[in-house]
């Protein structure tokens, strides 16, 4: 049953205003950018991406890539962690399957693996949601440091100051 007032036009915008507490959306025109500052460096051959850097529910999106073949890190994840393969191909030493491009990963809580870039693969690009934190470790479980949205924020300010975009221009990824 219609409410007063309706309009069966599907194409007719949301009239009222939205909640005044409401974040604005995030919308990144070009994810995967040409300029080179967008890029966050991790490690040597390794940076970032950031998409989203929520602070208030403790996690991340961004897209990860590297331009090396090797082993990228040995971590253990506190909670659930979501990947897309967008370019290239990769594997954790701990099981038997290959993420290629187009593969779908879903990490459980818990989960504590080793990234390896294959020889052959001349860069991988992922996009990853990584919840909670992310804790190195060594082969036996002994922390070697960890990462969570805020080490995140910090090396962007870090980062985009060096490059002359300015600490701020994270802002905008920021909720």
């Amino acid at each position: 049953m219609p409410l007063e007032g309706d309009d069966t036009d599907p194409r007719t915008p949301y009239q009222l205003p939205f909640p005044k507490d409401a974040l604005d959306e995030i919308v990144v025109p070009s994810a995967i950018p040409e300029d080179e500052r967008l890029w966050v460096p991790q490690a040597e051959n390794v940076a970032f991406r950031p998409l989203c850097l929520n602070r208030s529910n403790g996690y991340w999106m961004n897209l990860l890539r590297v331009r090396k073949s090797g082993v990228l890190s040995r971590h253990r994840h506190s909670q659930p962690v979501h990947g897309l393969v967008l370019k290239g191909r990769w594997h954790y030493l701990e099981h038997d399957w290959e993420a290629v491009e187009g593969s779908y990963v879903f990490e459980p809580p818990g989960e504590t693996h080793t990234l390896v870039v294959p020889d052959g693969v001349d860069e991988m690009i992922t996009f990853f949601q990584v919840n909670g934190t992310m804790t190195y470790v060594d082969p036996y479980g002994k922390v070697m440091g960890f990462e969570d949205v805020f080490t995140k924020i910090d090396m962007c300010r870090k980062h985009f100051t060096e490059v002359g975009l300015g600490e701020d221009f994270v802002d905008q990824f920021i909720r």
